[in-house]
């Protein structure tokens, strides 16, 4: 058996053509060429365990944010990639994402509803009003997990699956994700770092779920959460 480690990220399962895979933050899901991602590190995993000669095939059909941490799923063939990707299409995919926000979230739980707009020409989404011609609605549900410090950790689930989604409708409300300088946090987290694209923030892709693409079995997959949460002044037993 090949129990060669996994540099710079963790395999969570590998079924077949299958495999899930913690994203570690501060790490772009893809990249240009010759820019580090994960996508690069999988591949190249891939490549020394299976002592490949050319090219090893990969499919990204999802991604994170890259200060987000947490669980992906990548496939290594043609027809699982579609397969999941058809999934995705049609919102069969089930994510659950927990975030840690300043502020006290008075709610037990609800719904939000916004629409945004990607702004031209930057990194970054903003709220518009429903009649703005470009705006897209976004449906976020939500659940406290537990209050304490001024802070809030929140367990999320979404209908749509916007650029920037949840870091957007959390800000808007002045609950901004601990760390997310670009909406608005003045609170640390993580690593420290001066280089802000290796910057984490406090959004984790805690689990998901979906059908293997071969045998059709619904198969769940957790991530653990990193150990930066530990240390943003609020715990939650799991």
């Amino acid at each position: 058996m090949n129990t060669l480690v996994p540099e710079g990220f963790e395999i969570l399962l590998e079924d077949g053509p299958v495999m899930y895979v913690h994203k570690p933050g501060g790490l772009a899901t893809q990249a240009p060429p010759n820019v580090d991602s994960l996508e690069v590190r999988i591949k190249r995993h891939i490549k020394v365990r299976e002592n490949k000669p050319g090219n090893v095939y990969l499919a990204v059909p999802h991604r994170l944010d890259r200060p987000v941490s947490g669980v992906m799923v990548f496939a290594k063939h043609v027809r699982a990639a579609k397969r999941i990707s058809r999934q995705f299409e049609n919102r069969l995919v089930q994510k659950t994402y927990w975030a840690c926000v300043s502020g006290l979230v008075e709610e037990d739980s609800g719904t939000w509803v916004d629409y945004l707009r990607k702004i031209p020409g930057k990194a970054k989404s903003e709220v518009v009003s429903v009649e703005h011609s470009e705006g897209k609605k976004a449906v976020l549900h939500f659940e406290v997990m537990k209050r304490s410090a001024g802070k809030t950790w929140l367990q999320i689930q979404l209908e749509t699956g916007r650029t920037h989604q949840i870091r957007l409708q959390l800000s808007s409300r002045s609950f901004p994700i601990l760390g997310d300088r670009l909406y608005g946090s003045d609170e640390p987290f993580g690593p420290v770092t001066e280089d802000e694209r290796a910057q984490w923030i406090a959004l984790h892709a805690r689990c998901i779920s979906l059908r293997h693409p071969m045998h059709d079995e619904v198969q769940t997959v957790e991530a653990a959460l990193p150990i930066y949460w530990h240390t943003a002044g609020i715990h939650h037993d799991a």
